[in-house]
């Protein structure tokens, strides 16, 4: 936790030298003595206290977690703070060795500082979930060449504006001064990022040719308009502009002062932004031949098998190898097709789950139309989604978010035909809402009977649910609240999804299909992301696997595949991490009978944060055990 200036302290240490000037020698002896025995009672009393030396932990690793958020101010934008708001982090691998460097002496100084058996249970939690992260983090390292530069789901030359424009918040003409030297950050940061592809690249590693062909496309989105060549705004200067207007009309800035801000943005947009954006498309453009026509998975790359085995073992935190992961899949898929035919046949449609498929997928009942009073549509659906569950949420939970949500579409230079809707978290303080996207630009990719399952999946009970209480929890130290484990955070929100059924949504059958198709979806993840990075799967077979087993949208499923194959491992989180939080509950019920209580269990699983399955795992069979005894 941050420590705050008081301006107390200069003046009352000022009293205290003056005071000190007037004792005599046996005073100072006598105080010195004293200070001395108070010392060594607290140092034997914390020795013998589990709270005092787990509060004396926590300290530390808030202490240690402010110098972690010092190397990226990014994440403290993130977070709502204004520290290092003129900066863009250190995207070199020079930097990244540096931060590998510095975990690797906190788990020396953690391990030489504190006696793990003298900690409380909530102490000894913190402690091996941040020598687990360091763990990860030190596995992963031998492979940071292999994870490719951009991607289906986008790359450095969208997030990097799109942090400007979405989480560079502007409430004085300061902030607006150091949104310009970020664009000149934003410059700088993207040609590490294109120095790191090259040398990925001339390690013989390199993402599909689509992936290239979608990062030049959303480099040039944001490098077209003024003040450069093209058509309208360019996304940067659009934003800058409406800020500096946004103070303008605040009365912090006058006329004056406003231009001079505009021509600073477009000086530097000009001058290092653009420069930086050309040399990056002019790589790409050139370098893009020399990556595969036909995609192909992990496992073709240099030491590509034991690549993937750490994506796994990252994205499931479970000793899982590719084909358990496959098998888990092909049974899950087998058990969801039952269920679907029972709906199939609930609402009386006539042919097999084949043609019905297809019914869902093509039939115009099931889509809004491709105009803006559909899409405005389709949010406002949204929104009653989210205002009727909220209302029950008290039955299931006693630990409820603060945050606020909101629902939006995403912006035109990021967004994808058939892309995944996404959660981006709100500030820990509220001042910023968690936020629902949706990729709305082929209306024919976003079939009504998935929106209610992706509402409450991103937002409650999932995604925005599970990361504002993370971010809002107060017992735990700073660096727990905002850790990230996929398959925790991930398995929770289609967690969420089933959840929901059973709170009374879903009184559309063909919307609980939808559910259903949702969570078949995440099973044939587990049988594609595998059968394609492990079994020599193309493409093509992946995509016909998909249209085999779902009725998701073609270009929706396209768009699917190619995230897998660009962000090898991470599919497989969601299932792994859902079947791991219903089997701590059955097993939870099982052990407790009438003793079980719900909100008593999703407390448990929240109220610690995002944790490794194994700690948990573990986690659940404490709170057994308490309401056992209890």
């Amino acid at each position: 936790m941050k420590k705050l200036y008081n301006p107390l302290i200069p003046s009352l240490l000022a009293l205290a030298i003056l005071g000190g000037c007037q004792r005599d020698e046996a005073t100072e002896a006598s105080a010195s003595a004293q200070q001395a025995q108070n010392a060594a009672a607290t140092e034997t009393a914390v020795a013998t206290d589990p709270a005092a030396e787990s509060q004396r932990l926590t300290e530390w690793f808030d202490e240690r977690y402010e110098e972690q958020l010092q190397f990226s101010p990014i994440q403290l934008s993130y977070l709502g703070r204004k520290e290092l708001y003129d900066q863009i982090d250190d995207m070199s691998e020079a930097e990244q060795d540096r931060q590998l460097a510095w975990q690797a002496k906190t788990v020396e100084d953690l391990k030489a500082n504190f006696d793990y058996d003298k900690l409380t249970t909530a102490g000894k939690e913190s402690y091996d979930l941040w020598i687990f992260q360091y763990e990860q983090a030190k596995a992963a390292a031998p492979f940071r060449r292999h994870a490719y530069f951009a991607g289906e789901l986008g790359g450095p030359e969208a997030s990097l504006p799109n942090f400007l424009i979405n989480i560079h918040k502007v409430d004085t003409v300061e902030d607006m001064q150091a949104y310009i030297a970020r664009i000149d950050g934003i410059s700088r940061a993207l040609g590490q990022m294109l120095e790191r592809a090259q040398l990925s690249a001339k390690d013989g590693i390199r993402p599909p040719r689509f992936a290239y062909d979608l990062a030049i496309e959303r480099a040039q989105k944001v490098s077209t308009g003024t003040p450069f060549e093209g058509e309208g705004d360019a996304p940067l200067y659009s934003d800058a502009k409406g800020k500096i207007e946004a103070l303008k009309k605040a009365d912090k800035i006058d006329a004056e002062t406003a231009e001079q801000l505009q021509a600073k943005v477009e000086k530097s947009l000009k001058e290092n932004f653009k420069p930086a954006y050309d040399n990056y498309i002019a790589w790409l453009q050139e370098d893009r031949e020399n990556a595969s026509e036909e995609p192909k998975g992990a496992s073709t790359l240099p030491n590509g098998e034991a690549y993937y085995n750490n994506r796994l073992a990252t994205y499931t935190t479970l000793d899982l190898t590719a084909d358990q992961v496959h098998q888990i899949g092909l049974d899950e898929v087998a058990r969801i097709r039952k269920e679907m035919e029972a709906i199939k046949d609930q609402v009386g449609f006539e042919g097999n789950l084949q043609e019905f498929f297809t019914f869902i997928r093509e039939d115009d009942q099931f889509y809004y139309p491709n105009t803006d009073e559909g899409r405005e549509g389709y949010l406002a659906e949204t929104r009653g989604f989210l205002a009727d569950i909220e209302k029950k949420l008290p039955e299931y939970f006693g630990i409820l978010p603060k945050a606020d949500l909101v629902v939006k579409r995403v912006e035109p230079f990021r967004e994808v035909p058939g892309g995944a809707q996404h959660y981006q978290s709100g500030t820990p303080d509220g001042s910023r809402p968690g936020t629902y996207y949706v990729h709305m630009s082929d209306m024919s990719a976003l079939s009504t009977t998935d929106m209610e399952t992706v509402t409450y999946h991103e937002g409650s009970p999932g995604h925005h649910m599970q990361i504002s209480i993370a971010q809002e929890l107060e017992n735990i130290p700073q660096f727990r609240t905002q850790a990230h484990f996929t398959p925790y955070i991930e398995g929770w929100a289609l967690y969420s999804e089933k959840l929901a059924k059973e709170m009374g949504q879903f009184q559309d059958p063909y919307k609980d299909f939808g559910r259903l198709t949702a969570e078949m979806w995440r099973a044939i993840r587990l049988v594609v992301d595998t059968g394609m990075h492990a079994k020599g799967w193309t493409q093509d077979q992946a995509v016909e696997y998909f249209l085999e087993n779902s009725a998701i949208p073609e270009s929706a499923v396209r768009s699917e595949v190619r995230r897998y194959l660009t962000l090898p491992g991470q599919a497989t989180s969601y299932k792994i991490g859902m079947l791991k939080i219903l089997e701590l509950r059955d097993q939870a019920k099982e052990a407790l009978g009438d003793k079980f209580d719900i909100r008593g269990f999703h407390d448990t699983v929240l109220g610690g944060g995002a944790l490794p399955l194994p700690m948990l795992e573990a986690r659940v069979n404490r709170w057994v055990e308490e309401v056992k005894a209890s």
